[in-house]
């Protein structure tokens, strides 16, 4: 159950989306992903609505991946098709919501974590935030959308070398690469920017928003409808190959030294 793990606010337009977990790095379970796609579902036609959000608690982590221990328990081509349909739904709920969705990273936003922050019509990040599509360490490949939305932002080219490298970008070479739309100073708060970046989003009609969203969301349906099974597919044979569990097996037993 998502619980407290995701707390949602409403204030002046803008609808707030919180990932609460910072003692697990604000992991991203099934069932967190399903709130999130959820609230925003029920927030869709609230005609004061301007623009969402959606941070994470804690200094350190946006959400650097998925939840391990629930992860763990997929080991079927079935079950692997059921997660990456289920988290592409509730992503899917970002990239097609009516108004734009900002993603405000206050630390690491890796693995399942980039793909969350990519599903987000644009990126606000804290000066020591940093993104990377780790995936390619554990042998698999993008499950919910990720690759595309990379792809889409910054070109095949750039991206296929981020998705297979699976470098870590600090925050300047992300704001350099296009992943980034603004960094916040060193001695400025990830609020204080926020606040600023969104002025003139909030200045704007709610007419003209959905407008110009909509016509972004028609362009980015039509790369993903191109583009999903493609993905899907080598996800689903690469999680169910036994180089991933190897892989696995490895990086747990380097985090248990």
């Amino acid at each position: 159950m998502s619980g407290n793990n995701l707390l949602v606010e409403f204030c002046n337009g803008v609808l707030t989306l919180t990932i609460n977990r910072p003692e697990k790095r604000n992991a991203l379970r099934m069932d967190l992903l399903d709130a999130i796609g959820s609230a925003l579902a029920d927030h869709a036609e609230n005609d004061t609505l301007k623009i969402a959000v959606i941070t994470a608690a804690g200094e350190h982590c946006f959400a650097a991946g998925g939840d391990l221990q629930e992860l763990d328990a997929i080991r079927t081509t079935e079950q692997a098709e059921a997660m990456s349909k289920r988290g592409r739904r509730a992503l899917d709920q970002i990239r097609n919501f009516p108004l734009p969705v900002i993603a405000a990273l206050n630390g690491l936003a890796l693995g399942g974590g980039a793909e969350l922050a990519m599903a987000c019509d644009l990126r606000v990040a804290s000066a020591t935030a940093e993104i990377g599509f780790l995936q390619g360490q554990l042998a698999v490949t993008t499950a919910w959308g990720g690759g595309i939305d990379l792809i889409a932002t910054i070109g095949s080219r750039r991206a296929l070398e981020l998705l297979i490298t699976a470098r870590r970008l600090p925050a300047e070479e992300a704001f350099a690469a296009g992943l980034f739309n603004r960094i916040c100073s060193a001695d400025e708060s990830l609020d204080d920017c926020l606040a600023d970046f969104l002025q003139p989003y909030l200045a704007r009609s709610r007419q003209v928003l959905k407008g110009f969203k909509a016509l972004a969301t028609g362009h980015r349906q039509v790369t993903h409808k191109h583009l999903s099974s493609i993905e899907q597919e080598h996800f689903i044979a690469a999680w169910t190959h036994a180089d991933h569990w190897a892989a696995v097996e490895q990086a747990t037993a380097k985090r248990k030294k």
